[in-house]
């Protein structure tokens, strides 16, 4: 057998190795591809589209603000907490501009969960949407933020259609909780910030590859809440790799990509925000993609050649009735991840749109992509395709040992995406390395010819909708409940197959209920982390020193779902 036998897949366009240091930093690649396509669309959003030429401009400008008119300094970590807007590519580029580290914040954060994410990584800024802000405002003194920039919806929308959204959203629909900041620190508009560092002086900084580009948040393979440190290098290594199995179907300033899923997911901010740009691509920013109705709306404005997302997305657009209507001639590249794809949603896939939904693979450690399907008529249905050029691949047994073809192992990885080691924490990252390989802590299986298939993930992880949600934090949670004397949890499934979270609860207190617990997990966790079912026990399963052991609730989950099915 070949050494690597996914390399005989590769078409003679694809080369076996890509050059991670082809751009010192990601600035210098930005500025390449900001000038080269001046003239081109980058980014549409609600109707406003702006070009490569005035995202140029508008992230000078937030650089030259940063870099002018707060305390921020380069290699200040700041924080961005957006969804899907115009304004997240202006602040994340314009704080990469001005030399500074970005770190991404899931949006529907409770203020305990943004608190404990502000105070490990240390920021010194954050960009955050008003929407949100009440709950900065609520644990600000607890972190080391000083400089705050507030944006809303419409904030780059023009000046009339801006305004009219914003007061819809804060007035008519009343999306906007009151909010107030102490005076002792720095609140500024977004648009505020534009108008002052379009006349400030901006400093060009060059980082270098090696220095941090992004803190990326995970669960991790361990399963407590990590930042993964990625540099310049990881994130240029990993746009090179996938470029080259894009360049296959993909033209020069040709493309429109639609990009529902969140920037703040590594899958989205590397794949559908970074890698278009070395195309010239336009990007279509979906704000609210769990709208489907106006989702689909807004597909049928374009022809759209690229579309990426996560199996349960695909499956909400093929159920709803006006899918099947859309034009999708255009459409060159179907691609998913985050999450296993379900076959019947792939078969549907195919025939409503004439494009395969082909499946890759990857984790935040590795900026994310390890593999992928090609998108030349080559993939195969329930495989994560074949390792991207310059990474290796090793599958191992439980004494580290290669097992054969076919065989199941644990997937570990090296190339130059994958991360050297957690912020802050380096007892995880001796953890997670074995002999200078990755340990993914998946269990995969790899065909003959090079072909992965993931048969497992991470022991006792859940994914609900292509996030991680990991037991330690449920259940460290949970038991800050005065009533609760010990909780448990693990996956269980809907009817259709969606995995969501399950406790289990032994009672300290006999008079707690389902629904007060329930209350009481809203108020701490974003809303896919809570429990979607609750069930209360006089003992839990433990082993010989006292663990609890969630294997032994998770097997019994997955009992009930196979005589369910029978």
């Amino acid at each position: 057998m070949h050494i690597y036998p996914w390399l005989q897949h590769y078409p003679a366009s694809v080369p076996f190795q890509i050059n991670p240091d082809r751009y010192e930093s990601l600035t210098i690649f930005l500025e390449e591809a900001l000038e080269k396509y001046k003239n081109l669309p980058m980014f549409e959003n609600m109707g406003k589209v702006l070009t490569y030429g005035e995202i140029n401009r508008l992230t000078q400008a937030f650089a030259a603000y940063l870099q002018n008119h707060t305390n921020l300094q380069p290699g200040d970590h700041v924080a961005i907490q957006l969804p899907n807007l115009l304004q997240y590519p202006v602040a994340m580029l314009g704080i990469l501009r001005a030399g500074m580290v970005v770190v991404n914040i899931n949006p529907l954060y409770t203020s305990y969960e943004l608190e404990q994410q502000l105070k490990d990584v240390t920021a010194k800024g954050i960009i955050t949407l008003s929407n949100f802000a009440h709950n900065l405002a609520s644990i600000i003194q607890n972190t080391s933020i000083k400089t705050v920039i507030i944006t809303e919806v419409g904030d780059l929308l023009g000046k009339f259609k801006g305004c009219l959204t914003n007061f819809t959203v804060r007035h008519i629909k009343k999306l906007v909780p009151y909010y107030k900041f102490p005076k002792s620190f720095q609140i500024n508009s977004f648009n505020k910030a534009l108008r002052l560092g379009i006349k400030a002086q901006f400093n060009r900084v060059t980082p270098q590859a090696t220095q941090p580009a992004f803190l990326q948040y995970t669960g991790g393979t361990t399963g407590i809440s990590k930042g993964v440190v990625l540099t310049h290098k990881h994130i240029i290594a990993n746009m090179e790799q996938m470029f080259t199995f894009m360049q296959l179907k993909l033209t020069e300033g040709k493309e429109i990509y639609i990009t529902p899923l969140p920037f703040y997911h590594i899958f989205a901010l590397t794949v559908s925000l970074l890698a278009p740009i070395k195309l010239g691509a336009k990007n279509v920013l979906i704000t609210n993609p769990r709208d489907i109705g106006s989702f689909i709306k807004e597909l049928r404005k374009h022809r759209f050649t690229f579309l990426s997302g996560v199996n349960t997305l695909f499956n909400s657009l093929l159920a709803h009735p006006a899918f099947a209507s859309i034009d999708f001639s255009t459409l060159k590249i179907s691609i998913t991840g985050g999450v296993a794809l379900q076959d019947e949603v792939a078969d549907k896939w195919e025939k409503v749109t004439g494009n395969p939904l082909v499946q890759g693979y990857g984790l935040t450690e590795a900026s994310p992509c390890i593999s992928c399907n090609l998108p030349n008529g080559t993939h195969r249905r329930g495989t994560i395709g074949v390792p991207l050029p310059g990474t290796l691949i090793k599958i191992v047994d439980d004494q580290y040992q290669e097992v054969l073809p076919e065989q199941p192992g644990q997937l570990l990885v090296k190339g130059p995406q994958v991360m050297e080691m957690y912020w802050n924490n380096p007892e995880e990252t001796k953890q997670v390395f074995w002999e200078g390989w990755l340990q993914t802590g998946d269990i995969v299986t790899m065909s003959k010819d090079g072909y992965l298939k993931v048969l497992d993930r991470k022991k006792e992880m859940i994914n609900v909708s292509g996030f991680n949600v990991y037991p330690n934090e449920i259940e460290n949670i949970v038991q800050t409940h005065p009533k609760v004397l010990e909780a448990a949890a693990v996956a269980t499934w809907e009817e259709d197959g969606k995995e969501v979270v399950k406790l289990f609860v032994v009672k300290r207190d006999p008079s707690l209920t389902v629904e007060e617990l329930i209350t009481y997990c809203r108020k701490l966790m974003t809303n896919y982390k809570v429990p979607r079912y609750i069930e209360f026990r006089n003992t839990l399963p433990k082993s010989n020193v006292g663990k609890i052991l969630r294997r032994a609730l998770q097997e019994e989950e997955k009992q009930k779902q196979l005589l369910a099915s029978s």
